[in-house]
């Protein structure tokens, strides 16, 4: 009996100090911890990022960047400059110099169009962080300082096109149109790879659930003009089409269908306020992750990657709250069936066995990815029973011309 007494005496003295052992490193763990919260908040603060914007908060594609700039510098605690309707011209050059004599040790641009003058600043100021959005080179300009991101904005596009399509159904079911009139129509800007891309998934996104859709492309020729936009939206509703999505930064495409009463699946935010009658749902990239990420890497001395392109799964792309009022009844459901899919691998947007080139199906296709000024075909993109977008550089290059969806114009 005294055996088992001290035994157990001993377990207790034995448990006491690994117990208080065990407390002590959980809280010498916290500390740790909160010390390296405080050490990487104070090192983001010494960081200074500079936004260049195409235009002003009166576009919905640079009002996301600028609300996503906001939103990541408030959460590290730093104060964001932004440079607002800087065209894509050398006023971005001189834009980038300023922000840089003015103590900015990123600076960011938004638009396509600012690359070349990017990498110029790029090369003057070695010391200095560039960071694009949708440009084509850092991959083959090899600059440390210069770099491209982007994300799988394709993934958003299909979810919203689901969307489409099942308020298609829900029509046809309705007796509005009938299967073979289900024709829908796009408001595009250029005739770029980017737009391509985006009207191309949002149309295989329709057509997984509505498989009689066609699509007609009206281009515009401007990233911002909301009048050009109206016109377009306007012609494609007059030539039949049931329903509307965009590539293009204006009001104009969903005021012209809130006046129609023709159903609008809108791009980078929700309209619902404008046009609470016609809208359905919007994606657009989130830039806070992108944001967050080229700021902590300057603040702890990493390198930040030369081409960045993030999606679904990684919180890049997201989908505005679903206009219930008007969106046909499943949809969410829908969404999210197919989002798990995207997420697990399971699902490809650009699924070859989805959608054929004159008449025939690709199991081989070159594409423009290191970029020159003849747009050569250069790298092989299709691999795995599907067109791998995004993946060989972070901006878009899907450029082909499928089945059912048909051009009004093209602007380059």
């Amino acid at each position: 009996m005294k055996k088992v007494t001290k035994l157990l005496a001993l377990f207790l003295a034995l448990a006491l100090v690994f117990g208080f052992a065990a407390c002590g490193s959980k809280e010498s763990t916290t500390n740790e911890t909160k010390a390296n919260e405080t050490e990487a908040a104070a090192n983001a603060a010494e960081v200074k990022i500079g936004f260049i914007c195409l235009h002003d908060e009166n576009s919905t594609y640079d009002l996301n960047f600028i609300n996503a700039a906001k939103e990541a510098c408030a959460a590290l605690g730093i104060d964001p400059v932004i440079k607002t309707n800087v065209p894509e011209g050398n006023e971005c050059y001189e834009t980038a110099a300023d922000l840089v004599d003015r103590g900015c040790n990123i600076v960011f641009a938004d638009s396509f169009g600012h690359e070349q003058y990017m990498i110029q600043a790029a090369k003057e100021f070695p010391e200095v962080q560039f960071c694009h959005a949708t440009g084509t080179r850092a991959h083959t300009e090899n600059l440390p300082n210069y770099h491209n991101a982007f994300a799988s904005i394709y993934e958003g596009r299909f979810l919203a096109g689901i969307a489409a399509g099942l308020k298609l159904n829900e029509m046809i079911e309705a007796g509005q149109f009938t299967a073979d009139e289900a024709k829908m129509g796009y408001v595009g800007a250029y005739t770029y790879a980017e737009v391509i891309s985006g009207y191309t998934s949002f149309y295989l996104g329709a057509k997984s659930v509505c498989p009689s859709v066609t699509m007609e492309v009206q281009f515009t020729g401007s990233w911002y003009d909301e009048t050009a936009e109206k016109e377009a939206a306007t012609k494609l509703i007059s030539n039949g089409c049931k329903l509307l999505s965009q590539h293009a930064d204006s009001m104009g495409a969903p005021t012209a269908c809130e006046t129609a009463g023709i159903p609008d699946v809108s791009y980078n935010g929700s309209t619902v306020s404008a046009c609470p009658k016609t809208f359905i749902v919007s994606s657009k990239i989130d830039w806070v992750p992108y944001f967050t990420y080229i700021i902590n890497c300057v603040a702890n001395g990493q390198t930040i990657d030369t081409d960045w392109c993030k999606g679904i799964a990684d919180g890049s792309v997201k989908l505005t709250d679903i206009n219930t009022d008007v969106a046909a009844a499943g949809t969410a459901e829908k969404i999210e069936e197919a989002k798990a899919k995207l997420a697990d691998g399971s699902l490809k947007v650009f699924d070859t066995s989805t959608f054929t080139v004159d008449g025939k199906a690709l199991d081989s296709y070159k594409a423009d990815v290191d970029t020159d000024d003849k747009y050569t075909p250069d790298t092989e993109v299709i691999e795995n029973g599907a067109f791998n977008e995004s993946v060989k550089r972070s901006a878009p290059y899907f450029d082909l011309r499928i089945d059912g969806i048909t051009l009004l114009n093209e602007k380059f």
